[in-house]
């Protein structure tokens, strides 16, 4: 079956072709550059991976630390590396796994739950059914990942230190949205709050749940409860426009004084990985009203509900409201997904230098017009917000 290319944007590895693997992560054969790795394994872990392959029993276990340098393994330090660097970095993380059912309460899951649940690494002992194969997977949601052990064998050699607060949160018959936002209210932030959800620690029916979807689902429960107090805050009182380029990515993010509405554009060049095959850049956009949306944004998947989640962190720090639109230029140097957090990390690193102010809208387009490689002409051609006639706008 041919695949036609733009259902290669749109999908981003999620087999909606029906082909497993996806054809285009296969192609990426890239070899760990980890060489020796033995039967067995000591050393820290502070991650967990769960697969969704065979879902409900799927492969679950803890992401090993091969070496010291993988202590600087946090998204938040990546945007300035080169994408070899990254690659590195992410080829000294062994991920193990072992079937388990997702609602499984046996020993090896509460002691993955330990793992993911401690502020520092955990050291633990670890042994294989056979050596750990060297090939990288990558994915567009999560980042990628190094050699991979199935597991005969975990035991924890050490306390693992659980804050008691986070204890508190995870003894509590909650919800797992509520419990998301207490442990982001207490300062984790939304990667460990990923891990602890994927390790099936949240939540009333409690259950492991795949990295790949926890990762959007932490995005979206935590906005959800950000978003009720950024709609309180007063609205912008001037156009603010925040960019930053990195990895192939650049973002140009426009707010607009007016009551929170959210769009995010996607234009991928050709070249880049998804759209390898297409002749001309192609343009994705994903809208939310003020009343929020209840449809999944398939258009964009992952990477819009991180968007919209950096984005509302940002106006909650401020403590103001806008409409927003963000634009996301993914350029021919994107030659391999590194996931999520890099449309996250961009967004919030954005937001840390001084915004440009306007007047009016057409300024403030005109500005983003000369960072951006399509005009602004093209992505109203499909924006909600762009097109949208305010009373104000005729005196501006």
């Amino acid at each position: 079956m041919v695949v036609p290319a733009r259902l290669c944007l749109v999908c981003k590895g999620r087999n909606l072709c029906g082909h497993s693997p996806c054809p285009l992560l296969k192609r990426l054969n890239v070899e760990s550059k980890v060489k020796g790795l033995s039967e067995s394994f000591f050393g820290p872990s502070e991650d967990v991976f769960i697969g969704r392959a065979g879902y409900p029993s799927i492969g679950a276990g803890p992401l090993g630390m091969i070496n010291e340098e993988t202590r600087i393994n946090n998204p938040q330090n990546w945007l300035e590396m080169e994408y070899s660097d990254i690659i590195y970095l992410r080829s000294l993380v062994l991920r193990t796994k072992q079937k388990e059912n997702i609602f499984s309460s046996s020993r090896f899951v509460s002691k993955i739950q330990e793992i993911s649940l401690s502020k520092k690494p955990v050291d633990v002992e670890m042994e294989f059914k056979k050596k750990p194969s060297y090939r990288m997977g990558f994915s567009d949601i999560y980042h990628p990942i190094g050699p991979t052990a199935e597991l005969k064998k975990l035991e924890i050699a050490e306390n693992p230190k659980i804050p008691r607060k986070t204890e508190s949160v995870v003894n509590d018959e909650i919800g797992a949205k509520e419990a998301s936002f207490m442990l982001y209210k207490q300062g984790n932030d939304v990667y460990k709050i990923t891990t602890i959800l994927s390790s099936g620690a949240l939540g009333i029916k409690r259950r492991l749940v795949p990295t790949r979807w926890s990762i959007t689902a932490a995005d979206d429960m935590i906005f959800k409860e950000i978003i009720k107090s950024v709609k309180e805050f007063p609205v912008i009182d001037k156009y603010l426009v925040y960019s930053n380029e990195s990895l192939n990515n650049h973002f140009e993010i426009l707010l607009i004084p007016d009551k929170w509405e959210f769009e995010n554009f996607e234009a991928w060049a050709p070249g880049s990985f998804w759209s390898f095959s297409l002749k001309s850049t192609q343009i994705l956009r994903e809208y939310e009203p003020y009343k929020g949306r209840k449809d999944y944004a398939e258009l964009q998947g992952g990477g819009y509900y991180a968007s919209r989640f950096a984005v509302a962190e940002s106006l909650f720090r401020m403590k103001r409201q806008a409409r927003v639109v963000v634009f996301r230029e993914v350029y021919e140097g994107y030659v391999i997904p590194l996931g999520v957090w890099q449309v996250r990390e961009n967004i919030r690193k954005a937001f840390q230098s001084k915004p440009e102010k306007f007047d009016s809208l057409k300024d403030a387009l005109l500005s983003i017009d000369s960072r951006l490689r399509i005009s602004t002409d093209e992505y109203k051609k499909q924006s909600i917000i762009l097109s949208q006639k305010k009373i104000n706008d005729f005196w501006t």
